[in-house]
């Protein structure tokens, strides 16, 4: 997202990495197999005559020639999808509170991807929208609109906008973002820069898919959290999150997110895939939040855990090293109706072992539905036992 006032860092990783939240824009030549498969010896063949009469001392004339290749026709079909999101405040006085004008703090992008009875429903990224008051939309042909925030989503970066469908042209088609494949050609579309670059298209290659990278969502300096992504070797810019990748096909295929933006790092660009992103965006459409399975718990990394607390509160054998301590259980919860007690060091869900907090996440979110069964394997007082919960 783009600030009036300069860029804005969203996160930190655990290797120092800044993710820095924007679309994925970049700068490659197309290459064969993105350009038509006549367009460029039409072209060669032109020019080697224009030169050949020039050379010969007779008068040449310019010729206008529409080239078309597999990437201007994909932007073509898909840059009207692509909006500006402006996220606008109001801020008040501190000791009357009296609310004045809400004002632009920031603008990112966003992707259409749904027309129904007389709205238009547009996907772009939770940091975009944050602590919005009002959201501008602005379409590629300049006109705006309120949008309506649905529901937002920290753990993925998402968000649901709705908006009157009046001036909305096209939307977008989903693509498979589990087929691409390292060095594919993919398209961003986009605002760097805010608005004033509007509509801005650059070409680049998925680098790698199943990226794992480690985000810091509470700007403490802490690993919250591993989002999945793909990295593309397009530069991202300010002002473009939420923005489109989109493949030769015209299909949407990931939303632009972060980049790593280090001194000695170029040209790592991340986007969520859209494999990934369709249930959360269908859930947030229809719920206004994501529906995760919950234990009812907080939580402490046993890393976090001193030696001597390890030893006399929790009573932990010495090869137990890893793990997560439960601190609190709520009233009511599937924790505390499986008899899950403060101190409990949790080492297995289903089987698998769980060495801190983001695993365990990780297996209740992506493995595991609300009405779930889960068993779990603990120690307490020392000794190992395991218990099945109903999430």
């Amino acid at each position: 997202m783009q600030k009036p006032n300069g860029n804005v860092r969203r996160m930190t990783g655990a290797a120092g990495a800044v993710l820095t939240a924007m679309l994925l824009q970049g700068c490659l030549m197309p290459d064969s197999t993105a350009d038509g498969p006549d367009s460029n010896e039409e072209a060669d063949g032109k020019q080697a005559e224009a030169t050949e009469t020039a050379a010969s001392g007779k008068k040449t004339k310019s010729v206008s020639m529409d080239i078309n290749t597999g990437i201007t026709e994909a932007v073509e079909e898909t840059s009207s999808a692509v909006v500006g999101v402006t996220n606008l405040q109001t801020s008040g006085d501190y000791w009357t509170n009296n609310a004045t004008e809400p004002v632009p703090v920031g603008v990112g992008s966003g992707v259409i991807y749904k027309k129904k009875d007389g709205k238009a429903y547009l996907v772009t990224n939770n940091h975009v929208v944050e602590k919005a008051t009002q959201l501008e939309i602005t379409l590629d042909d300049g006109t705006k609109a309120e949008g309506k925030l649905l529901g937002t989503d920290i753990w993925t970066d998402l968000a649901v906008v709705e908006m009157d469908d009046a001036d909305v042209k096209d939307v977008i088609e989903f693509g498979d973002s589990d087929a691409l494949k390292r060095g594919e050609t993919v398209i961003a579309i986009g605002n760097p820069l805010g608005l004033g670059f509007s509509g801005s298209v650059t070409v680049g290659v998925i680098s790698g898919t199943n990226r794992s990278i480690p985000i810091d969502l509470n700007g403490d300096n802490r690993v919250d959290w591993n989002a999945e992504v793909l990295q593309t070797d397009a530069a991202i810019n300010p002002g473009n999150s939420g923005g489109a990748l989109v493949n030769l096909a015209g299909q949407l295929v990931g939303i632009n997110s972060m980049k790593i933006s280090e001194e000695t790092v170029e040209g790592i660009g991340l986007a969520i895939p859209i494999n990934s992103a369709e249930p959360i965006i269908k859930d947030l459409e229809e719920h206004g939040e994501v529906r995760r399975a919950q234990m009812g718990v907080t939580l402490i990394d046993l890393i976090d855990v001193p030696a001597v607390h390890q030893r006399e509160t929790l009573k932990l054998p010495e090869d137990v090293t890893a793990g997560v301590v439960v601190d609190e259980i709520s009233q009511g919860s599937p924790a505390a109706k499986a008899g899950l007690q403060r101190f409990d060091v949790i080492t297995e869900l289903d089987g698998k072992n769980v060495a801190d907090m983001i695993e365990l996440r990780k297996h209740l979110y992506n493995e595991k539905k609300p009405g779930d069964k889960m068993k779990v394997g603990l120690y307490r007082n020392g000794k190992h036992e395991e218990v099945e919960l109903t999430l």
